[in-house]
């Protein structure tokens, strides 16, 4: 990796500063469930760098995606990157919530593609097709439906703070361009 000068340098460290070795584990533990076998190597960002395991994932969680080529062209390694974030997509995760290629491929962001890890894993629960998820549960839609009568009702109801009414507060006693004056002890010579 080149070496990084000014805000370059800065945002990196800010970058770095965010990864969580924690996460990481979890996320490798999760992989290797999914995909019933153990990641090649210790390092994370190179067990995942040629996109093989990431499209086996991919595969497990989506029918009919995932196809990959095991190669040692950088071009068709991160091909396999961009099948498995297009698979992911198709699974429901939002863009926002991916890691792009080169985060991983040139280990620029390292805690964007845990972060995806963890999305992955919610929607693919969501979907049914895996029965454990990393970090919070997804949130689910929960629409309210009000009756006629209550909709009504809220429409009669007068709200006081709405129209600046607040218990008697006004601005008398106030002198502008006056000084401020502290009583009671509080002020400190």
């Amino acid at each position: 990796m080149a070496p990084l000068y000014g805000i370059d340098r800065e945002i990196h460290r800010k970058i770095q500063s965010k990864y969580s070795i924690e996460h990481e584990q979890e996320a490798r533990e999760w992989i290797e469930s999914v995909i019933a076998e153990p990641l090649p190597s210790d390092d994370f960002q190179e067990s995942l760098k040629d996109g093989v395991i990431l499209c086996k994932m991919i595969g497990k969680l989506v029918p009919g995606e995932g196809k990959y080529k095991v190669s040692r062209i950088p071009f068709m390694q991160m091909e396999n990157i961009s099948k498995f974030l297009a698979g992911a997509e198709k699974l429901g995760v939002p863009k926002h919530d991916l890691f792009q290629t080169v985060d991983l491929y040139e280990k620029k962001n390292m805690t964007q593609v845990v972060d995806s890890i963890f999305a992955i894993s919610r929607y693919a629960h969501k979907a049914g097709t895996c029965s454990t998820y990393l970090g919070p549960k997804l949130a689910e839609k929960h629409v309210v439906e009000f009756t006629e009568e209550t909709l009504n009702a809220g429409k009669a109801m007068f709200n006081t703070y709405q129209y600046g009414y607040h218990k008697g507060a006004n601005q008398s006693g106030i002198i502008f361009g006056a000084r401020r004056e502290i009583s009671n002890g509080l002020a400190r010579n």
